[in-house]
């Protein structure tokens, strides 16, 4: 078992350093039958997570995530998940993913239990989640067939008078509580005190939802970094069990102001997951024949990164002001 270590915070007070490998962190944190919460829209997605989860050969997995892409698809192909959550699926815009679609629409190798929201009920059940909530109401489901596909989507009345002053009937959903949830971000401190910019997604709800919480970033930074611009903090450390620094750890998605999306990755995708054996062969080469994700950088060479390099976007600086 894994101990963080105790360390002298700027202000006097004892502090947990929670820096640890991303074998560690997968390791400790997420075990056979979890339910495991991987969050990121559009960009900061936590691929690297998976694929350490998929090198460990986790088992029976639900796995939760709004967006359920490529990293998902790769998760399945290892043979990692028995269930999934989410509110969509697909290649983002690129394609289909060709181990779900085997899954889903015919079983194989095995079947895939699938629980479909939409995208503003999933929010909502890391609302509840993170609120200790026993449901979130919501009224997005009237006129919509998804209750007909999943039960967990319910009526109640509520106790309030609506319009007219009658009884008024909202749709409700469950909260969802993961053992764990795995973020990626652009930075945190050894502390977990983790700074996102850009767009935000569910990170923290899903991180104040879950048992453990698990914090890959592109850097981790000096303390004064963080305290520097307290309000870029998404998710504060108190919420954060484990912090990993991996860089490059999105990839094939983007990390704002790192580096850019790997468009040509997200088309060729279609054609690998569609083929077993050379969805078996990308595995074999990217995954299991890498020892961790720095090899895995390394093997795309120093000329693929340079192409998505991104250019400086300064925001102005504030002045927070301080005592004179």
């Amino acid at each position: 078992m894994i101990e963080p270590n105790e360390q002298a915070t700027p202000s006097g007070r004892p502090g947990v350093d929670k820096t640890m490998t991303m074998a560690d962190a997968v390791a400790h944190f997420v075990h056979d039958g979890d339910t495991v919460s991987l969050e990121g829209f559009t960009h900061l997605i936590p691929t690297a997570a998976g694929h350490e989860i998929i090198r460990q050969g986790r088992r029976g997995l639900t796995v939760v995530r709004m967006t359920a892409d490529i990293v998902v698809d790769q998760l399945l192909a290892g043979g990692c998940v028995a269930k999934l959550v989410s509110s969509f699926v697909g290649n983002s815009s690129a394609g289909s993913l060709g181990e779900l679609r085997r899954r889903v629409e015919h079983s194989v190798p095995d079947p895939l239990e699938f629980e479909e929201y939409s995208h503003y009920g999933l929010v909502c059940r890391y609302l509840a989640g993170a609120q200790r909530l026993p449901f979130y109401p919501l009224r997005s489901y009237a006129g919509s067939d998804l209750p007909t596909v999943n039960p967990e989507l319910r009526k109640i009345t509520s106790p309030y008078p609506g319009p007219g002053g009658r009884p008024e009937q909202v749709y409700v959903v469950p909260p969802v509580n993961p053992d764990v949830t795995i973020v990626h971000a652009q930075r945190a401190d050894r502390y977990g005190n983790t700074q996102i910019w850009g767009l935000t997604g569910v990170q923290a709800e899903a991180v104040y939802a879950a048992g453990k919480a698990i914090v890959v970033v592109e850097e981790v930074v000096a303390d004064e970094v963080v305290r520097s611009d307290p309000n870029r903090t998404v998710i504060p450390g108190h919420a954060v069990d484990a912090v990993v620094e991996c860089p490059r750890g999105a990839h094939p998605s983007f990390v704002q102001g790192h580096y850019d999306r790997d468009n040509a990755f997200y088309r060729s995708w279609s054609s690998i997951s569609k083929d077993p054996a050379r969805l078996r062969d990308w595995l074999a080469q990217w995954v299991y024949g890498t020892r961790d994700h720095a090899e895995y950088v390394a093997n795309l060479g120093a000329d693929f990164w340079s192409e998505l390099a991104v250019g400086e976007a300064l925001s102005q600086p504030v002045d927070y002001g301080r005592r004179l």
